[in-house]
């Protein structure tokens, strides 16, 4: 083969670009002092061996299988409700955020009343998800006291500004043509919404929803670790008494919780498809 053949013109590009990041990335990772080879000191590898072995066999005592299935269902309840409030405030917000939606934009640039109110929502999309929902559990912990309420709150507000700012920018990205047709021709706002945007952008937010319940339910059990109940909870009392097989059925559950959101995910799409 010639040699002519054989030359990539973009391999220098690539090579700079990879020597670049190996040199932006050297000394960040030693600003955070990663030093993974701890993990294989004689001091660590005893402990940890010693903790994950007693993953094996998983504890499935009825009991404790009672025990789990009542938190696993009280950890889907959190999510589910934080989510629904979540799209209680991401919907609207998100509808007064997008300039497809605006009357005055169709002549050209928005007017500036209408201007100043998307730019306040997109602020406070941005309050909302800047704030972890680890954050505002400790908060409404101190307000409401223990116990799922603390993170139904904090699960709503956080996702509240994701799934706001997401929605926000799929709608915005999708065909305007449409959406621009009917309201020139006197339609509503929702009415646009419901026959231009929605139907073209359906499956990317409903996959997208599903993704964030099942990001929900991962966020319930780091909630639980101060307090705001479900399985998180009862996996910080299963560490914290060096139980590895309470543990291990635990991520079990989480598993297929996950594998569960997959199916779900997947059936919506082919339903919408």
């Amino acid at each position: 083969m010639p040699l002519a053949r054989l030359y990539d013109p973009a391999r220098q590009g690539r090579v700079f670009w990879l020597v670049f990041l190996a040199l932006l990335s050297w000394p960040l990772l030693v600003l955070c002092e990663f030093k993974p080879w701890v993990l294989l000191e004689p001091g660590s590898l005893k402990p940890a061996w010693r903790f994950v072995s007693d993953f094996f066999p998983p504890k499935l005592e009825p009991g404790f299988l009672a025990l789990v299935l009542h938190e696993t269902w009280r950890t889907v309840a959190m999510a589910t409700a934080g989510i629904a409030l979540a799209l209680l405030l991401a919907v609207p917000l998100a509808l007064l955020s997008v300039q497809v939606l605006s009357l005055s934009a169709l002549t050209g640039r928005m007017a500036r009343g209408p201007l100043a109110l998307r730019w306040f929502l997109r602020g406070l999309l941005l309050v909302l998800r800047s704030v972890p929902e680890l954050i505002w559990a400790l908060v409404f912990v101190r307000v409401v006291g223990l116990g799922p309420t603390s993170g139904v709150l904090a699960i709503a507000l956080t996702y509240a500004g994701m799934l706001g700012k997401v929605y926000a920018e799929i709608l915005e990205s999708g065909e305007r043509a449409p959406t621009q047709a009917l309201l020139r021709n006197g339609a509503g706002r929702m009415q646009a919404f419901c026959y231009a945007l929605l139907p073209q952008n359906a499956t990317e937010l409903c996959s997208y929803t599903v993704y964030r319940w099942e990001c929900a339910i991962r966020s319930s059990a780091v909630l639980g670790f101060v307090g705001a109940g479900g399985l998180g909870q009862l996996m910080d009392g299963s560490m914290k008494m060096f139980n590895g097989s309470e543990v291990a059925t635990i991520l079990l559950v989480f598993m297929a919780l996950v594998w569960l959101a997959d199916q779900a995910s997947a059936f919506l799409r082919r339903a919408l498809a």
